[in-house]
């Protein structure tokens, strides 16, 4: 399976992870903010214990050290984090490292550190979180694609399912989710959609 896998789903609890690896997610994200890095350091064993003999590729978001103390093997990092994280200590303990980009600037930023992909958001309007840049439009996709190459994209805000032709087709090799699964009233079924639409022939993993 592709990493990161075409459907990429963020979620803040351990029972949300639970579910997508029970349902076979290929990479699930476990975004949890302004908890301490003990707690921080727990939650990712219990949630490398919840992956564990599943095909989920669990990515901690934003605690590198808690990802590297836990046993992660991949850990997302937005550019406020990136700053102020030690990438040759995420590089030395083996992780893969994502990083989200917003305009030109964190682009450049983002890829001077090599990384196993590049995230661009936010794609359209999005309630998740107030954001500073405006909805880029999938047309921007094509262009990002364009500039990274073989590196992987990943989509993010305000990707329905409905919406996921239109920025694969534009270029993403993976769309990140949050609201359309979390928000939805039958998150399962949701989520079972998304990997039925998930088309074949994916390339092989590389993380």
């Amino acid at each position: 399976m592709a990493y990161p896998a075409r459907f990429y789903p963020i979620v803040d609890s351990l029972s949300a992870l639970i579910m997508m690896t029970r349902l076979g997610v290929g990479t699930v994200q476990l975004r949890v903010k302004d908890i301490a890095h003990v707690q921080a350091v727990a939650l990712v064993k219990e949630a490398m214990e919840t992956v564990a003999d599943s095909q989920t590729a669990l990515v901690v978001n934003d605690h590198w050290r808690a990802a590297i103390e836990g046993g992660a093997a991949h850990v997302h990092l937005g550019q406020e984090d990136l700053a102020e994280a030690d990438v040759a200590a995420i590089r030395a303990a083996g992780l893969t490292l994502g990083i989200s980009t917003h305009d030109e600037a964190e682009l450049e930023t983002a890829l001077a550190h090599a990384p196993d992909y590049v995230a661009l958001g936010p794609i359209y309007p999005t309630s998740v979180k107030t954001m500073r840049f405006a909805p880029h439009g999938a047309a921007r996709l094509t262009e990002w694609k364009r500039r990274i190459g073989t590196i992987p994209l990943v989509a993010i805000g305000g990707i329905t399912l409905e919406r996921a032709p239109e920025v694969y087709a534009a270029g993403a090799d993976s769309i990140a989710v949050v609201t359309d699964v979390a928000g939805h009233a039958d998150p399962e079924t949701r989520v079972r959609e998304w990997l039925a639409h998930e088309p074949a022939g994916d390339p092989e993993s590389s993380g």
